[in-house]
């Protein structure tokens, strides 16, 4: 098989830091599923206890999210409203400029 001409080496260089590594075949779809997060605490020991209520923290938050999500299904509650977008057009262009009448 030959590499893209744009492609990192794969396997990552050895001598390197293996975190730094890893981070760069990550996708955003990562970030998203607490890789980054969980990369983070394994970098140093976790106690049992410390670990059990980590995890539990994490089980309500999930279980709000969830109960939230179905609320706003049913109706019960408003769904939170979103930021409007910009317009589209070139980058560093906020809206076009308003024309000026002749006096």
């Amino acid at each position: 098989m030959i590499p893209c001409s744009g492609c990192p080496p794969w396997p990552p260089d050895q001598t390197s830091d293996p975190a730094e590594d890893r981070l760069s075949y990550t996708t955003p779809r990562d970030t998203t599923e607490g890789v980054f997060r969980e990369m983070k605490a394994r970098t140093a020991y976790e106690k049992p206890s410390e670990r059990k209520v980590r995890e539990k923290a994490e089980a309500v938050r999930r279980a709000r999210k969830q109960a939230r999500k179905q609320a706003i299904r049913e109706g019960l509650i408003a769904a939170p409203k979103r930021p409007e977008r910009p317009q589209q057009g070139r980058p560093g262009m906020s809206a076009p400029r308003p024309v000026q009448p002749k006096t």
